[in-house]
């Protein structure tokens, strides 16, 4: 089958960030289908465009099978007017492609969020194709503005994309989300709960090698890689940084590798704190994160205290982290607890920056046998429930299905 995918964020391994369709695409392709990708060409976390942008408004790249359809779209900072910009133009061009006589028509389309302009552009492109439209639910908007980002529900954004989200949810043949519980509030919307199919984000193994042994170095690092956005509450990490270093341990390593709208907010409190041992990098291409990962001895993850995350998680980092068989040291407030599930970590609430602290002296106590043990029960549990080869098999299944349940001529 032919499956046209749109995600305005997409990427390959190559460039920092999620690369969740590329490697289902790259699965899909390995079993015979034939799989294209339409994503921006302005990248979200590094703010470069393509230098190919510059002469056409888009154009078409083979990676590892997969047909990458680059858009392009204007540049913008931050969360502002120009980001909501971008994501229109975006939604325009994927429409302007039907004009071009390089795009086959597709089996199926699967229109992603976060931003729902995209999807909305998918759903169109499906309805002039005539196919079944597949909406991916990756993040919940217009509830994370809301929740997150504290917008008013009367906000003109808001209202707009509560009205696109009901109609999105009414179009789609199925639904997919990455949220284990999201299912329940798209329910609560009218969808059918048989129209909705959870498959959450995972790894791809052929980047994600045997993983290496921790660090000899007496010296322990700990390591956060992804976003730095209001959500990802990386202040908690600084402020357990200085209880702990307030209680002795002037040695620990604490080290950010990424990007986004507060590092540079991040770089000047750790700098008025007199933070020696805290480390701001560069995001790295997602080929490289696993080799990172693997200098650090345990992995942060920290969330903002909101019940958006009620509903669960997807974030990336948790299974890179796994992946490497590190444990996770986890700060945030969800029923959707992976550390806990796969008992490859410390799990404390959210913003609780005494108990975060805690938590990693709990864990600078352990043996180092089981500081290896409780890394490896995160990575069995990722390649047995987060394989992008077997989250790829159940997308088979449901685009088959998808198909299978169309009118025949």
């Amino acid at each position: 089958m032919r499956v046209l995918i749109i995600n305005h964020y997409a990427i390959p391994p190559t460039e920092p960030g999620g690369t969740r369709h590329h490697s289902l695409a790259k699965e899909l392709v390995s079993r015979g289908h034939e799989v294209a990708i339409v994503a921006a060409s302005f990248h979200h976390m590094t703010r470069r465009r393509r230098p190919e942008a510059d002469n056409s408004c888009w154009f078409f790249e083979s990676i590892d099978g997969a047909r990458f359809v680059w858009l392009r779209v204007p540049a913008y900072q931050g969360n502002s007017v120009a980001r909501v910009w971008n994501m229109i133009v975006f939604a325009l061009r994927t429409l302007g492609l039907l004009r071009s006589h390089d795009m086959e028509c597709p089996d199926v389309v699967i229109g992603s969020s976060p931003h729902l302009f995209a999807a909305w552009a998918g759903e169109r492109l499906a309805q002039c194709y005539g196919v079944p439209f597949v909406l991916e639910v990756r993040d919940l908007w217009p509830e994370t503005l809301v929740r997150i980002g504290k917008m008013p529900r009367w906000h003109p954004l808001v209202l707009l994309m509560s009205m696109l989200e009901r109609w999105l949810y009414r179009r789609a043949s199925r639904i997919i989300t990455l949220l284990p519980g999201a299912s329940k509030y798209i329910a609560s919307k009218g969808v059918p709960s048989e129209h909705i199919v959870h498959i959450p984000n995972g790894t791809d193994f052929s980047l994600a090698a045997k993983p290496a042994m921790p660090p000899a170095e007496s010296r322990a690092t700990f390591i956060y890689v992804g976003a730095h956005g209001v959500a990802n509450a990386l202040d908690t990490v600084l402020e357990a940084a200085c209880i702990l270093r307030d209680k002795g341990y002037d040695s620990l390593r604490f080290r950010f590798v990424g990007d986004g709208p507060e590092k540079s907010r991040l770089r000047d409190k750790a700098s008025r704190i007199g933070f020696q041992n805290v480390v701001f990098d560069d995001p790295v291409p997602k080929g490289q994160v696993y080799s990172e990962i693997a200098k650090a001895d345990a992995g942060l993850l920290v969330m903002r205290d909101s019940p958006l995350y009620d509903w669960g998680m997807s974030t990336n980092k948790i299974f890179d982290y796994m992946a490497s068989a590190r444990p996770v040291i986890f700060s945030g407030n969800t029923p959707y607890d992976i550390v806990r599930s796969a008992g490859c970590g410390f799990s404390v609430p959210a913003e609780d920056a005494a108990g975060l602290a805690e938590a990693i002296e709990a864990f600078l106590q352990l043996p180092k046998a089981e500081r290896i043990e409780m890394g490896l029960r995160g990575r069995r549990y990722v390649e047995e429930n987060h394989n992008f080869s077997i989250l790829a098999s159940k997308l088979e299944q449901l685009l088959r299905e998808v198909l299978e349940a169309q009118p025949k001529d």
